[in-house]
């Protein structure tokens, strides 16, 4: 069966806010390069959900979702991203990263 992945509209926004913030804060030099590494997160996604490394969501943080999954970006930014699944569908909710007031209880 194939699987169906969702994502929803506040990850999406999420994913827009992070472009912008990048280009603006001269993250990188071109726009299309803050663009990339949105598309490098809906990536990390699609190739990685259906695979045995997610882990249970915390209880503070099932409201976004009851699984998550962790995409290292780099050396200093980790993303942990918040999906439901039901059978081969899945819902994507959430992100944050590790600089996010609430990383200490994702460890």
């Amino acid at each position: 069966m194939e699987e169906i992945i969702i994502f929803s509209e506040e990850f999406h926004q999420s994913i827009e806010d992070l472009v912008e913030i990048l280009f603006v804060k001269k993250y990188f030099g071109f726009e299309e390069d803050c663009q990339n590494d949105g598309d490098r997160i809906y990536d990390f996604v699609i190739n990685n959900i259906t695979l045995p490394t997610s882990k249970i969501s915390p209880e503070k943080f099932q409201k976004y979702g009851k699984k998550y999954l962790r995409y290292d970006a780099n050396s200093q930014t980790s993303w942990y991203i918040f999906f439901d699944q039901k059978d081969h569908r899945f819902l994507v909710n959430h992100i944050l990263n590790n600089h996010s007031q609430d990383f200490p209880e994702l460890l």
